[in-house]
């Protein structure tokens, strides 16, 4: 397999090549216009509005933009540049080249993306609108289907589509068909039809079986935009002016051994196949009101740990995929952390406020279903304190030191963990519950014991008794400890722990956003290695030959 540069997820309007933005007052336009030539790698051309893993780079950095740069949308109209063309879906010769690993991140990304459009219309006050002026094939329907509302023009020939069963061999990979049951309440034997047509369906069919929201011809498409824009825009509670946060580039420096930005330091040992994560509190006073988070900018500690930390996953998670293990300490005062997220607390409904808190909740799910061991390591001058205490709850196992080092002159004083208000529901995983409660799932007493500690700094025997860590070793036994479960986790199957930890991971109740993550690790890392659809005479290696793919027959 051919080397590749590594994949850099920062970007910013300047830089877009397939994406254009209009803002005209409460309503934003976002049209799809994808440079054919501007490909994330070689070997394919990204025709028919089709998208690469860089076009949902700059649709990612586009959303999280609106949502902090422009307080005034309310709306986002969702469009193509082209008649007769909304969008073809995930570019086929770019699968067909990529290796799975590559197929694998690019799926869990696209479904980030689509997952933070339905936050932004279901949290933000900001309402993503599909203005579907052509056909929507596959990812392109997928990508509609993640907005509040579909809009088909009824044009005879425009059509919705999931073609990837009757044409490659493979199914929808951002979500499709959960959403059509799910969120739509498309009938299963209709969502059958539909799914197994290549084709499509159009117009009122399209309508009747629930696959659109509101039908008009071209002649009255815009009318109707504009109406269900301006309905949508009436329920917002956005501010409706001007006014936002301007997201500043993300500064890092980069070796081969680490990873560098002004809140958070990646060290990698690749001998061990370990990403040594550490998360720096807060060094000076920070804002305590909207208007001073206004006036600190991307600066505050809040969003810049929050945005670096995000851009830190999903470097690892894409560019070091034999970097199986990430551990996670903190430095710093625990006091600091929490002065700094008392702005979370007592502004909750502040339209900027909010979307802190919702840029730290996609930050902790993203950990949640990246494929890699967790491991929290809880150390003197540590500040596993509210937020950074999620941390120590989104591992797969911690390590708490017992007392203090031993051959220090001048110990610190004992590390410790201290729960907060923010741990009890401000960052919701993908099952919809606290991780704490997670943890404690049909063991209430335990949950309430854990609970009753908030704002208690627990040294590690009350943090064990909390059930709060895994370990607590002390200084005597902590480096071979350690060392030892590092070096473990690296001798182990990482298919295996791959499926393990995402079992672990989201126990109770299922949710779209759960089914959707779960099926997805199921399909893909099953369907996508199967020569029916990846082997020489594959769907996905023969589309647009002209031959047909030769199938094995047998249902296994």
């Amino acid at each position: 397999m051919a080397e590749h540069a590594d994949i850099d997820f920062r970007t910013s309007p300047e830089q877009y090549r397939h994406w254009r933005l209009d803002v005209d007052g409460c309503v934003a336009t976002v049209t799809m216009a994808v440079d054919p030539e501007a490909t994330l790698r070689d070997g394919y051309e990204l025709k028919s509005n089709s998208y690469d893993l860089g076009v949902d780079i700059e649709l990612a950095d586009l959303a999280q933009r609106l949502r902090f740069e422009h307080p005034e949308v309310r709306v986002v109209v969702l469009t193509s540049d082209t008649d007769k063309l909304f969008c073809a879906g995930a570019n086929i010769q770019m699968l067909a080249a990529s290796d799975h690993g590559h197929k694998v991140n690019f799926c869990k990304f696209t479904n980030e993306t689509r997952n933070g459009l339905e936050e932004a219309t279901a949290r933000s006050g900001q309402a993503w609108i599909a203005a579907i002026n052509g056909t929507a094939a596959g990812g392109g329907y997928e990508l509609a289907l993640a907005c509040e509302e579909i809009l088909l023009v009824d044009d005879r020939s425009s059509a919705v589509s999931l073609p990837e069963v009757p044409l490659l061999a493979v199914l929808p990979g951002t979500g499709g068909l959960t959403r059509l049951v799910d969120k739509r309440h498309v009938r299963r034997d209709l969502a059958d039809a539909f799914a197994t047509r290549a084709e499509g369906v159009r117009g009122e069919t399209a309508l009747a079986w629930r696959l659109v929201d509101h039908l008009a011809p071209p002649s009255g498409f815009a009318a109707l935009v504009g109406a269900r824009a301006a309905a949508l825009a009436a329920r917002s509670d956005r501010p409706g002016t001007p006014g936002g946060m301007a997201l500043t580039p993300i500064e890092r420096t980069r070796t081969d051994d680490h990873v560098t930005y002004s809140t958070v330091r990646v060290e990698l040992d690749r001998e061990t196949g370990t990403a040594a994560f550490t998360v720096t509190a807060p060094d000076c006073t920070e804002p305590a009101t909207p208007e001073e988070l206004l006036g600190a900018g991307a600066g505050a500690w809040l969003v810049r740990c929050a945005r670096e930390l995000d851009d830190a996953i999903l470097h690892l998670r894409t560019n070091e995929t034999e970097i199986g293990t990430w551990t996670f300490r903190t430095v710093g005062h625990g006091d600091a952390v929490t002065a700094a997220e008392q702005l979370l607390a007592q502004h909750p409904d502040h339209w900027l406020v909010r979307e802190v808190q919702l840029l730290w909740g996609r930050v902790l799910k993203r950990l949640d279903v990246s494929s890699r061991t967790l491991i929290a390591l809880v150390e003197p001058g540590s500040c596993f304190t509210g937020l950074l205490a999620e941390l120590v709850l989104v591992a797969d196992r911690s390590f708490m030191l017992s007392g203090t080092w031993e051959d220090d002159d001048d110990p610190p004083a004992p590390a410790t963990i201290t729960l907060a208000e923010a741990n009890l529901g401000r960052f919701p995983m993908a099952n919809g519950l606290s991780r704490l409660h997670s943890r404690f799932w049909g063991r209430d007493d335990a949950y309430e014991a854990a609970r009753a500690t908030v704002g208690r700094a627990l040294a590690a025997e009350d943090a064990a008794a909390a059930e709060l860590v895994t370990f607590t070793p002390d200084d005597l036994d902590w480096h071979d400890e350690v060392r030892l479960a590092l070096e473990e986790r690296n001798s182990f199957s990482p298919d295996a722990l791959t499926a393990m930890e995402a079992n672990y991971r989201f126990v109770g109740p299922e949710t779209m956003e759960t089914k959707i993550f779960a099926r997805l690790s199921a399909w893909q890392n099953w369907i996508f290695q199967r020569p029916n659809a990846v082997g020489p005479e594959g769907a996905l290696r023969r589309f647009g030959t002209g031959t047909r793919a030769s199938f094995d027959h047998r249902r296994v």
